[in-house]
C-alpha cells in the first residue's frame, strides 16, 4: 500500500526521480551525448519513439531498426523536424526473424560505426497463437529471442567501442512488471505453446517473454563481467502506459480496465523516463544486472532473481538461435 501511495503522488526515490518524472527531466543533467551511437528497437511509436526523441535532443546519433521502413522514416522525420541537426539512420529489422537479425547486424557493421548504447525496447503482445518462421512462439520470438541474438551479435562491437573511447557501453532491456505473473517451468511452457495452441494463453506468453528479458539481463551481466568488458546491462519496467501495444486490443473490457486503473497509467514521456535514466545517467556507471522501476532499483520476482534459471534459459536460447536448430523444432 505504501508503494502504491508513493507511485500515485510521484514520490521520488534514492535517484531523485519517481513515477511522475519524464524522460526529458531525467536526462536534463546528463553529459552531452554527441559522442554516443545508440540502437533503439521499437522506436517508431510509443515509449521507443519518445526514448529516441529525447536521446536525439541530447545529441546522440541514432540507429532505428524497424520492420516497417516507412514507419521508421516517419519517426525519423518527426525527430528531425524538432531537432534539425539529428543524425539518424534507418535500417530494416524484423525481430521475429533470426535471419533478419543477422542481416541487420551485417548491415550495421558495414557502416563502421561505434556502438555505445543498445536499447532492446520493441515489444509484441500476440493475442492469437502464432509461430515464427524459425518455429518459435511469436511473442517469445519477438520480445526475447530476437533481442537475445541481436545483443549476442553486437556485444563484441560494444566492448571494442568502450575500449577505444573509454566510454562505458550500456545495454537496456525493456521488460515489464508483468514478468512476476509467470510461474512454472519456462522452457516446458514455451515448448507447449510452440507445439500446440490449445495450451496458449496470450497474457501468460507475454509474461514469459518479459521474464526472459529479466533473466537475460542477469546472465548477460555475469558474462560481461567474466569477459571484463566495459559494458553494463540493466532491465527496466516502464510502468503502465496506454501505447499501441494495448490499443490493439480495444474493447469494453480493455476500456473498463484502463478506466479503473487510470490513476496508475503513465504518460508516454513518464513511461520513457526509466529507460532514459538507465541508459544515460552518470549515477549508473558500473551498475549492472539490476532491475529498475520508476527510475529506481526495484525487486524482480523470485524466479527472475534465480541465477540457475537464467543460465538454463541462456543455454536453451543458444540452441534456439543456432543455425542448425530445426524449423518448428521444440525448445
Amino acid at each position: 500500500m505504501v508503494e502504491t501511495v508513493k507511485y500515485l503522488i510521484g514520490s521520488v526515490g534514492a535517484s531523485g526521480y519517481g513515477s511522475k518524472s519524464t524522460a526529458e527531466q531525467v536526462t536534463g543533467n546528463c553529459p552531452d551525448l554527441s559522442s554516443i551511437t545508440a540502437i533503439i528497437t521499437g522506436a517508431t511509436s510509443g515509449i521507443g519513439a519518445e526514448t529516441a526523441r529525447v536521446l536525439a535532443k541530447r545529441g546522440a546519433r541514432l540507429v532505428l531498426p524497424a520492420r516497417s521502413l516507412k514507419a521508421a522514416e516517419e519517426a525519423k522525420a518527426r525527430i528531425v523536424s524538432e531537432f534539425p541537426d539529428s543524425h539518424i539512420i534507418v535500417l530494416a529489422l524484423d525481430l521475429s526473424s533470426l535471419n533478419s537479425v543477422r542481416l541487420f547486424v551485417a548491415e550495421f557493421e558495414s557502416l563502421n560505426l561505434p556502438l555505445n548504447l543498445l536499447i532492446n525496447n520493441a515489444g509484441k503482445f500476440a493475442h492469437e497463437h502464432a509461430i515464427s518462421e524459425d518455429g518459435i512462439e511469436m511473442t517469445f520470438a519477438t520480445n526475447y529471442l530476437g533481442h537475445f541474438l541481436l545483443t549476442k551479435m553486437l556485444v563484441n562491437k560494444m566492448s571494442e567501442t568502450a575500449k577505444e573511447t573509454g566510454i562505458q557501453g550500456r545495454i537496456v532491456n525493456v521488460s515489464s512488471g508483468i514478468h512476476t505473473w509467470f510461474s512454472g517451468d519456462m522452457i516446458q511452457y514455451l515448448a507447449e505453446i510452440t507445439r500446440n495452441n490449445c495450451h496458449y494463453d496470450a497474457t501468460r506468453a507475454y509474461a514469459l517473454s518479459k521474464l526472459a528479458n529479466v533473466l537475460h539481463t542477469k546472465e548477460l551481466a555475469h558474462r560481461l563481467k567474466e569477459m571484463e568488458a566495459n559494458v553494463t546491462v540493466n532491465c527496466v519496467h516502464p510502468g503502465i502506459v496506454r501505447t499501441r501495444l494495448t490499443r490493439e486490443r480495444e474493447g469494453l473490457i480493455t476500456d473498463l480496465l484502463f478506466f479503473l486503473a487510470s490513476k496508475l497509467v503513465k504518460t508516454i514521456p513518464q513511461a520513457a523516463a526509466t529507460t532514459c535514466y538507465v541508459a544515460t545517467h552518470p549515477r549508473l556507471l558500473n551498475v549492472s544486472g539490476k532491475y529498475f522501476s520508476d527510475c529506481n532499483e526495484a525487486w524482480t520476482s523470485k524466479l527472475g532473481a534465480n541465477s540457475s534459471e537464467a543460465a538454463r534459459l541462456w543455454s536453451a536460447s543458444e540452441i534456439m538461435v543456432s543455425s542448425d536448430y530445426p524449423v518448428k523444432g521444440h525448445p
